[in-house]
């Protein structure tokens, strides 16, 4: 394909990114007094980071000083996310005051990356399909509830990023094919996938072996295996040295950027040197893959007898009961079979693009067999990891969903030039069910429909639930809180993050692992019986207990105690040391704890 062949019609991507991103500001306007900018823990966690990193905290301090209180807890996030938003903050800070510069990074940041994602997205399309799959490239993602929820005005977290970042590696090892020299992209994308989160372990495994397959097949292009591995490499050093301090370089975590992953970087990075230097070509296909598959066996091997700990996963040290009561809970954490049953309105139209996507490059691959076919080839081995992922913990699905639009788009193509040379009413059918196949956003309304014909007592609940949710959530709710001196407080794990942004107070607990004990002690304060809840407050000096109803954890666990805090405040029997001081029509509840 000429480089004119690959051009992408920057007409269609910028109408298609200003309509997007006029609807999700008129979304957002017409909801702002009941849904609040930022929903999300993870947003509300993110710019307290930001906040806190402007207000001069050290780039490698990772500790956030409030949560744990009063001990602090370490994040495991990375600053490079930090960076950008908090550039935005600063762009917009002169005329608008911090607080509104928060508001305006936090608006922007993720349309600024929904119109890189809409432009890598059309570019792998035009790769792929050629220059019709512009339309599909840009607006198939814009389509889909699954990916789209990641670029709402408001989701400054960092799976947004680490989606491009999947989008680029992709297209970048497809490129490799022929231009061997996007493979450093590849390998620069990789490690920044790892630096941004170990979430992308899935996609520079898919890599890894992408480029394995590619010399396999052709050893002609070693250069890209070379090349790869080096960049990969480098890269990830150089992330490690700007995440941690010299001193804590060689330290063991399984859950960021660490000498773990650069060692795994380092080893492949190495057998992908010596492969492309030893004189393997005049030898079979079999030979080769054997000698690359030992290799990466020894690889796996050693990294597993170097940091066992590392073995269950980045959650694989966590407290047992943690891992059971909490973390298997998170509804995007859920295998498919389960989030099926619980959420079908979201599950279903992010489950049905990525497979129907396997089955369009499964067709491509033994049917139509053009020019392509090795591109699509490495298309499918990246979409069939991505959907394994998928199976196995929903939130996968916005990646197996981009990755997949491609597929959607050749379909798409395909249907429309068959409708043009034949003109018929079926050839029309094929065409429009082609895109809904793909357009998530048309089998929700779907449901949703069908919820509507049949609604259940459940679903009523449910919503009303997370209206009442947001309120707790909605920067009003803070505002007295907020003129309050500084206190140490309590509350459900799913409001501390927005106490930390919105307040000038610490919490025990929000929901992150290295926060294990904050955690834990939550959990214990609110379930366990009201004398035992009391000790952990004389403990760490609380002063002040705060809840909001609306939220699931004030349900308590199946085993919570009678005479626990959530029971207890369920029917109107707390104890008399814990004095309701909540305003009327607060949506809060506080509490404060008064002396023995």
């Amino acid at each position: 394909m000429s480089a004119t062949e690959e051009r992408i019609n920057w007409l269609i991507l910028g109408l298609a990114f200003a309509a997007a991103a006029l609807v999700l500001t008129l979304r957002y306007a017409l909801h702002m007094e009941s849904v609040p900018l930022i929903v999300d823990t993870d947003d509300a966690m993110r710019m307290t980071v930001v906040r806190d990193f402007l207000d001069g905290q050290n780039w490698f301090d990772h500790t956030q000083y409030r949560m744990n209180t009063p001990y602090g807890a370490e994040m495991h996030w990375s600053r490079l996310i930090d960076l950008p938003i908090a550039a935005l903050v600063l762009l917009f800070q002169p005329f608008a005051g911090q607080a509104m510069a928060m508001n305006l990074a936090a608006f922007a940041w993720p349309l600024l990356l929904l119109a890189a994602m809409m432009a890598v997205s059309a570019r792998l399309c035009v790769r792929l399909v050629g220059p019709e799959g512009t339309l599909p490239g840009v607006t198939l993602p814009v389509f889909s509830p699954s990916i789209m929820n990641e670029f709402v005005p408001g989701r400054v977290d960092h799976h947004n990023v680490q989606l491009i970042l999947a989008l680029v590696v992709v297209y970048c090892t497809i490129q490799a094919l022929r231009r061997p020299r996007f493979a450093i992209g590849a390998g620069i994308a990789a490690a920044t996938a790892i630096a941004i989160g170990t979430e992308s372990v899935a996609t520079v495994i898919a890599a890894v072996i992408a480029f394995g397959l590619i010399w396999v097949a052709t050893p002609q292009r070693h250069h890209a295996l070379r090349d790869f591995g080096i960049s990969y490499a480098g890269a990830s050093i150089v992330y490690l040295a700007l995440t941690w301090p010299p001193s804590r370089w060689f330290e063991a975590a399984c859950d960021a950027i660490s000498i773990v992953y650069v060692v795994a970087a380092l080893a492949i990075g190495a057998v992908f040197v010596l492969l492309s230097t030893l004189p393997l070509a005049a030898r079979s296909v079999w030979t080769r893959l054997a000698v690359g598959g030992g290799l990466g066996f020894v690889v796996l091997a050693g990294l597993a007898l170097l940091f066992p700990e590392c073995r269950g996963g980045p959650y694989g040290q966590l407290d047992p009961w943690l891992a059971s009561n909490w973390i298997d809970t998170i509804t995007e954490a859920r295998p498919i079979w389960e989030s099926l049953v619980t959420l079908p309105a979201f599950t279903l139209p992010a489950l049905l693009p990525p497979i129907a996507g396997l089955i369009v490059v499964a067709y491509h691959i033994l049917k139509v067999r053009d020019a392509r076919t090795p591109e699509w080839a490495m298309l499918g081995l990246f979409l069939a990891l991505a959907v394994v992922v998928m199976v196995l913990q929903v939130r996968g699905a916005r990646t197996a969903g981009l990755i997949a639009v491609p597929a959607g788009a050749w379909l798409i193509v395909t249907a429309r030039r068959r409708y043009i040379e034949r003109g018929r009413v079926g050839a029309a059918v094929a065409l429009v069910a082609s895109w809904l196949l793909f357009a998530g956003v048309a089998l929700s309304a779907a449901i949703a429909y069908v919820g509507l014909l049949i609604p259940s007592a459940g679903a009523v609940i449910a919503a009303q639930s997370n209206t009442d949710r947001n309120a707790c959530l909605l920067p009003s709710a803070f505002e007295d809180l907020a003129g309050l001196p500084p206190e140490r407080m309590m509350t459900p794990i799913d409001l501390g993050s927005h106490m930390l942004l919105f307040t000038p107070h610490s919490v025990v607990a929000a929901p992150y692992h290295r926060n294990e004990q904050g955690v834990l002690d939550a959990f214990h304060f609110f379930n366990r019986p009201i004398g035992e809840a009391r000790t952990i407050l004389d403990a760490r000096g609380i002063s002040v207990v705060v809840t909001c109803p609306a939220m699931p954890e004030m349900a308590g666990l199946p085993d919570a105690a009678p005479d626990s805090f959530v029971r207890l405040a369920a029917k109107d029997r707390l104890p008399s040391w814990l004095h309701e001081v909540s305003l009327p029509g607060a949506a809060l509840r506080t509490y404060a704890v008064l002396p023995r």
